[in-house]
């Protein structure tokens, strides 16, 4: 049930800065008036994280490989680790590949079909994302049916192969280990990865009318690592709008100047670059390339990665905190939630104002994270 109540004594965060009026909460939204008077002198309340792409609930679902599966508990640890995290919507990015195991098909239905029976028992905003592996060509018309009996909205496009190597019939690194993982014979998994390489011309006709039938039924898409500006040409002809981590300046800038979005992994941000060597997230935050931050595969990231840009002077509060609120809602079309703003949900977060550490997190109204001296608050 959605709490009433009217927030006071804390700095709000709304959509033109910081102040200290009240806020209050009632059916689920932002309201002009709300119930009873709740104190939180001393606290910051900022709006819900909105969380573009995450799969760090792979260990939930399968905390240990050959040897445990939590389908069902597992989506309700995933929800409880958001809420902890100051998330209140969170997109959990499913691979769709030939790579098999945990990013493998099979997989990929039993998320699906646990996010439909978890999502509507838990306060977080539980959606889904697809990413579907360009030359895995063969397991594309069962992918379509996935994205239509689940509903999934938004769909990004992956290349892991390491096409280079192929092309040289050499193995790539940590074959066996991948092997293993996706429960083959390394010499069949290595064919395999031969034989998707060789499938590769008709990957671009193939992907032209699959994105053609995905825009029509609206689907939000999105590619992912692009790394240079003709990648990001390419999937802009076929539609797709969003840029995600892209690797390098270039490709960043090639979707600023075509007015697309851009999103960037918080894990970067927070380390300062790239475990790839890619290019710094900071960087490009600094060269105004950024519209969003996710959480990637780190679920506290996102909040840390925005402090960590108002800490080396990158952005103001406001401007940092909307790369996690405003900003991600606004690209995934969700117009209901990112600012505390009178009609939005009843997403926020409430911060410590000195440790900055996420206190409580209520989301559409419901409480879905609470600990320490802010229950005080609110019980009392």
């Amino acid at each position: 049930m959605a709490i009433e109540c009217c927030l006071t004594g804390a700095r709000v965060l709304r959509p033109d800065g910081f102040d200290d009026g009240p806020l209050s909460l009632g059916g689920g939204r932002i309201c002009e008036h709300g119930g009873r008077v709740v104190d939180l002198s001393g606290f910051d309340v900022l709006p819900g994280i909105v969380d573009a792409h995450g799969d760090g609930f792979e260990r939930h679902m399968a905390p240990r490989r050959g040897a445990l599966r939590e389908r069902d508990a597992g989506m309700l640890a995933v929800a409880a680790e958001l809420a902890a995290c100051g998330i209140t919507t969170g997109v959990l990015a499913q691979f769709w590949s030939w790579e098999g195991g945990l990013r493998g098909p099979e997989f990929a239905e039993e998320v699906f079909e646990s996010v439909a029976f978890v999502a509507p028992t838990v306060p977080v905003d539980l959606q889904l994302q697809l990413r579907l592996e360009t030359h895995y060509l063969e397991s594309h018309a069962r992918a379509e049916v996935a994205i239509n009996r689940f509903g999934i909205g938004y769909v990004v496009f992956n290349d892991h192969l390491p096409h280079d190597r192929l092309r040289e019939g050499r193995k790539p690194p940590r074959l066996t280990g991948q092997a293993l993982k996706s429960g083959r014979n390394p010499d069949a998994h290595f064919q395999l990865l031969l034989d998707l390489h060789a499938a590769g011309d008709g990957v671009p006709a193939a992907m032209d009318a699959l994105c053609e039938r995905l825009a029509a039924q609206g689907v939000l898409m999105g590619s992912h690592d692009d790394h240079t500006a003709a990648d990001r040409a390419d999937w802009r002809r076929r539609g797709v709008r969003i840029a995600e981590f892209p690797e390098t300046m270039e490709a960043a800038q090639a979707a600023r100047d075509a007015g697309e979005a851009v999103i960037l992994g918080a894990p970067n941000v927070v380390r300062g670059a790239s475990h790839k060597g890619n290019a710094s997230g900071q960087d490009l935050i600094a060269a105004g390339l950024c519209d969003a931050l996710a959480s990637d595969y780190h679920y506290p990231s996102p909040a840390r990665a925005a402090w960590r840009c108002v800490e080396l002077g990158l952005l103001d509060e406001t401007e940092a905190w909307a790369l996690v609120s405003s900003g991600p809602a606004r690209l995934l079309g969700l117009e209901d939630r990112g600012t505390l703003a009178v009609g939005k949900r009843a997403d926020l977060v409430i911060v410590e104002r000195g440790s900055r550490r996420i206190a409580a997190t209520i989301a559409g109204g419901q409480v879905a994270y609470m600990s320490g001296a802010v229950a005080d608050r609110f019980i009392r």
